[in-house]
């Protein structure tokens, strides 16, 4: 496949994998990705060539930079141990107890090749671990552990698979020369990343200060840094380029925001941008782990001397060794821990049991793209020129391992948690770390939901508007208003049960069709008494029609309103009169148009009027929110049908905006009301803050671009 057409098509199925995700969200959208990869391969015969230089450029190098931008800055300095105790030691741990045991299970396989497969196996997905420990209400420190293990474990991960498939390919192996090595590759990704990314930041500063600060240069500038950190620590000092970018995301994330001040514009630029490069890399990384399996799994299946059920045993058994690494790891951290400090024993005993929790921790540990990246990089020979020993047997372990860790997370992580919340991978999760997060300090706490709040302050800013309505800006209140009823409706119709919603709707068609008759009579007493020409009529016959028409099928069954035959003769009779019409004469119909449109909507409000007045009617059964929104949107029709000059044209688009503005202050004094009476957390006001600022945002992108 053209790699151009390959592009498009992951792009395509990373946006059709979280529509699937968004319908079933039990499921991870990485294991969605990995199955639509793998029929992609089976079914198109897609093919990825994989080179290991470009795959660490295209896709790890801004991964991990983000992991380092967005590490939050209140833990860094306070995890700084776990952060060296599992970036250093446990994946060193995991690669050497781990590779010996792979070797006793499969005793083909050379130490050297069970060491890189271990090593490989070894780092975690960040945002996975993440996930399950607020799910899990995990201790302070095993979160700490976790924390600090995903961070940097990728790094040292990749240095430890690399010396040994370097082994591996060489024959040659000396300690001392391996432990220079990764010391100086280790000091020198270090220094370089911090180099670096100094010097850029101080580029950026004098661009800055010589009056180059445009907003897109900048963010372009900012999604370029790793690509450039990683290339000149590897080509030039040949250094660790992994090591290299994590360093500059932190830096960056600690002094890369002064410009940011003066330009916050900048900060939700960026910041977007790098969402969608992260959504985008993370879903193609899992599609191109779904399209590889069948090359990682077809050797095996075909050769005679690897029984297939037998390598998804030691896939499996590769997997529990892994855990029970973890879980000890985790266990014994824990124990020593508490017996330097009492305060984190009293932490435990009031959450959870000490082995609950490090099983929990265990199964956080859910393998994600940094494998894939390094085990598809294994080389086909070795220097020799003879083949790379046991190298499809690595492949399906490794995506053997990877499939597991995440179906088991899936499956026993809501059994065992008392949060029932999907999980979360790097492939959906664009939370910025550092948001203020309250929601475990005050567990107890009985909070409304953001639908429920956001119905809340809209139904403010409704009646701020109503208070600001006037007879010179009646057309854009009710324009306004009927914006917010749209939005009102489609959150209360998603809070009510489907019982309540039916009745709901049921109840809404039925004062529709009141309307519409009444709309039907106004058109036919204008035709009678030769108010309007036969050509307007046919047309607002045809509108009304097509309403009624869509107003059927929103109900999803057929509506007998006539003998089907004659009904039929008649409405195919009445669009051949008005195409026959229309090229006959070229008069000007608009005035009588909008005296139908006036007198339509005038007719449907009194029609309500007189049904809601009618003894057998109660009036109480009626949703109150589906009787305004009528009312407005027939009062917005009568507005709209009034004649407006280019001036007061104008003067609308000025009173649209004040009103806009009022209503969006309305929301924030209602987010603060809510907040200050117990109602929601802060976490939720500043969401819903946030989606506030957008609206106020593109608000003033409409006034500059009219």
């Amino acid at each position: 496949m053209h790699i151009l057409e390959a592009v498009i098509l992951l792009m395509t199925l990373v946006v059709f994998s979280n529509v699937v995700d968004h319908f079933v969200p039990a499921v991870p959208v990485s294991l969605i990705q990995v199955v639509l990869g793998l029929g992609a391969a089976l079914m198109m015969r897609v093919t990825i060539p994989l080179e290991t230089d470009w795959f660490l450029l295209l896709f790890i190098a801004p991964l991990l930079f983000n992991d380092g931008r967005r590490f939050p800055k209140q833990e860094l300095w306070k995890l700084r141990g776990p952060i060296l105790a599992n970036a250093i030691v446990l994946v060193f741990l995991t690669t050497i107890l781990g590779g010996l045991l792979f070797h006793l299970i499969i005793p083909t396989m050379p130490f050297s090749v069970s060491f890189a497969l271990a090593a490989i196996l070894s780092p975690t997905d960040p945002v996975a671990v993440q996930s399950i420990s607020k799910r899990a209400k995990l201790p302070e420190g095993i979160l700490h552990i976790v924390s600090g293990e995903s961070l940097i474990n990728d790094a040292s991960g990749l240095i430890a698979f690399k010396y040994a498939i370097a082994a591996t390919v060489t024959g040659v192996f000396s300690i001392k020369t391996a432990a220079i090595d990764f010391v100086y590759i280790s000091i020198m990704g270090f220094v370089s990343g911090l180099v670096i990314m100094g010097l850029i930041l101080m580029i950026e500063n004098w661009l800055y200060r010589q009056g180059i600060n445009d907003v897109i240069f900048s963010t372009v500038m900012q999604v370029t840094t790793p690509f450039v950190v990683y290339l000149v620590t590897e080509e030039f000092l040949h250094a660790s380029g992994v090591i290299a970018v994590v360093a500059a995301g932190i830096i960056f994330h600690f002094y890369g925001t002064a410009p940011d001040r003066s330009q916050p514009e900048l900060k939700l630029v960026s910041e977007k941008t790098w969402d969608i490069i992260i959504y985008t890399l993370n879903g193609i990384v899992f599609l191109i782990l779904g399209i590889e399996l069948p090359l990682a799994t077809t050797n095996v299946i075909q050769n005679n001397k690897i029984n297939t059920f037998a390598a998804l045993g030691i896939s499996f058994l590769a997997w529990l060794i892994l855990l029970a690494i973890r879980v000890v790891w985790i266990y014994a951290y824990q124990a020593v821990s508490s017996i330097r400090s009492r305060k984190i024993k009293s932490i435990q005993t009031k959450q959870m049991p000490t082995f609950k929790a490090a099983l929990l921790a265990g199964l956080s540990g859910v393998r994600g793209a940094v494998t894939m990246a390094g085990v598809l990089s294994i080389p086909m020979t070795i220097d020799n020129g003879s083949p790379f020993p046991s190298r499809s047997l690595a492949l399906f372990v490794a995506a053997g391992v990877i499939i597991i860790s995440l179906v088991v997370a899936t499956v026993t992580l809501p059994l065992i948690s008392e949060d029932k919340a999907p999980l979360l991978t790097r492939a959906n999760s664009t939370d910025d770390p550092d948001e203020i997060d309250t929601s475990s300090a005050d567990s107890d706490a009985e909070y409304i939901s953001e639908d429920e709040a956001r119905v809340y302050i809209m139904k403010l800013a409704v009646q701020r508007i109503e208070e600001e309505r006037r007879p010179n800006n009646q057309k854009e209140a009710f324009d306004l208003i009927l914006d917010y009823q749209f939005l009102i409706r489609r959150l209360e119709l998603k809070l009510q049960d489907k019982k309540e919603m039916d009745s709901i709707i049921a109840d809404e068609l039925a004062l529709r069709r009141v309307a519409l008759r009444g709309e039907r009579a106004a058109v036919q007493k204008l035709f009678d008494d030769q108010k309007i020409s036969k050509t307007a009529f046919l047309i607002a016959s045809a509108k009304l029609q097509r309403l009624e028409n869509r107003m059927i099928r929103s109900v999803g069954r057929k509506v007998k309103l006539g003998h089907g035959t004659a009904r039929n003769f008649i409405k195919l009779r009445n669009r051949v009169s008005l195409w026959l019409i229309r090229r006959k004469t070229n008069e000007d119909i608009s005035d009588e148009l909008a005296l139908i449109q006036r007198e339509q909507a005038k007719a449907a409000i009194s029609a309500l009027s007189d049904y809601f007045a009618r003894d057998d009617i109660d009036n109480q059964r009626f949703d109150s929110q589906s009787v305004y929104h009528l009312i407005v949107h027939y009062r917005n029709q009568i507005e709209l049908a009034k004649d407006h000059s280019k001036k007061q044209i104008n003067d609308q688009a000025m009173n649209y905006q004040s009103l806009r503005i009022k209503a969006l202050a309305a929301e924030r004094e209602g987010v603060q009301v809510l907040l200050e009476q117990g109602n929601i957390d802060w976490s939720m006001a500043a969401h819903l803050r946030q989606y506030i600022n957008y609206s106020e945002t593109v608000l003033i992108m409409d006034y500059q671009n009219e």
